[in-house]
């Protein structure tokens, strides 16, 4: 199945993390929602399977995509996720959607095959979410 995907993420308190060649960042406490796409027909390329590599421990799993270094932080974890199944890649369109009502982005956060500005989108609480 191919499609594209939603997590929404709760970061517990405030931490700066590494993230890949972004280099050092700081991260406010609050929610972020990450958008990825998984358009592949087998193994690791797959919704399902890329979303189950997210959800499985960081100690199974060698770190390799932006997200991975943030959801290896003790701090955070996965509330929610949302799968959208489809040949067409949403990606970017639900990520300039998401640009417009959020409290924040981390700048060229896995959207580094894609001209968005980020796919990573920040809000202080889940009051924020969704309010203009």
């Amino acid at each position: 199945m191919k499609g594209t995907y939603i997590l929404v993420i709760n970061l517990r308190k405030n931490s700066e993390i590494q993230i890949g060649s972004l280099g050092y960042i700081l991260f406010n406490r609050g929610f972020y929602f990450y958008v990825g796409s998984a358009m592949g027909t087998a193994n690791s390329s797959t919704l399902v399977n890329r979303v189950k590599r997210h959800l499985s421990s960081t100690n199974n799993k060698k770190i390799h995509w932006h997200i991975d270094y943030l959801l290896a932080n003790k701090n955070s974890n996965i509330r929610r996720l949302y799968l959208i199944p489809s040949t067409k890649r949403w990606e970017c369109t639900i990520s300039n959607e998401l640009m417009d009502s959020t409290d924040g982005y981390i700048k060229d956060f896995g959207s580094s095959d894609c001209n968005c500005k980020s796919h990573l989108y920040y809000f202080k609480n889940s009051d924020s979410i969704g309010k203009e």
